[in-house]
């Protein structure tokens, strides 16, 4: 008896292919956004500003829930499903809060007196209103994807260890991590 092996490579999930092409997408538009920003800095009305304290606490926050979704993905694929449960759940709540933590680095901008919109803003201020805004659009897609996946870990018994809707999620809850870190060091270095 004989074993037929295939030499045919390995396909990407269609679902998987989707995601890599709206992640390539979404950071073309923040490559636009970022640059109009480099060309409007040289105005010469820019408002010079420190970002709030509250973004550097959000960006410890979303780092660190990067780390527990690894860890949640590698416990799923190991089968530790309590361990699983422990660091999804973990995960959803620094995704929490870390949209949270980006509410108050608004508030304290307007508290501070730095008006984002309308008449009396200065466009530096104004351009965090798309770029942040845009990103935390993103998260908040990402919070409900970590939501949904939380709910099934803890709803239902797993019959299969289909790891592809969990490595989705990883895989975009990084990449929402490393837009903000790029977009964050952007912001707070780039002047």
């Amino acid at each position: 008896m004989t074993t037929v092996s295939s030499n045919e490579p390995k396909r990407l999930h269609p679902h998987k292919f989707t995601l890599w092409v709206a992640m390539g997408s979404i950071c073309m538009m923040f490559a636009g956004l970022t640059s109009a920003y480099i060309v409007k800095r040289n105005q010469a009305n820019w408002l010079e500003f420190a970002l709030p304290k509250s973004f550097y606490y959000s960006t410890a926050a979303i780092m660190l829930s990067s780390a527990t979704m690894y860890i949640a993905l590698k416990a799923f694929k190991a089968r530790e499903r309590s361990r699983y449960k422990n660091f999804i759940a973990l995960t959803a709540v620094l995704g929490v809060l870390f949209g949270v933590l980006q509410t108050l680095g608004f508030n304290e901008l307007t508290s501070q007196g730095i008006k984002l919109l309308g008449f009396g803003s200065n466009a530096a201020a104004s351009f965090l209103v798309p770029i942040i805004g845009l990103h935390m659009l993103h998260v908040a897609g990402g919070i409900i994807a970590l939501l949904v996946t939380l709910f099934r870990a803890f709803g239902r018994k797993i019959k299969s260890y289909n790891t592809t809707p969990i490595e989705i999620v990883a895989t975009y809850w990084h990449f929402v991590d490393l837009l903000w870190i790029y977009l964050f060091i952007f912001l707070a270095w780039i002047k």
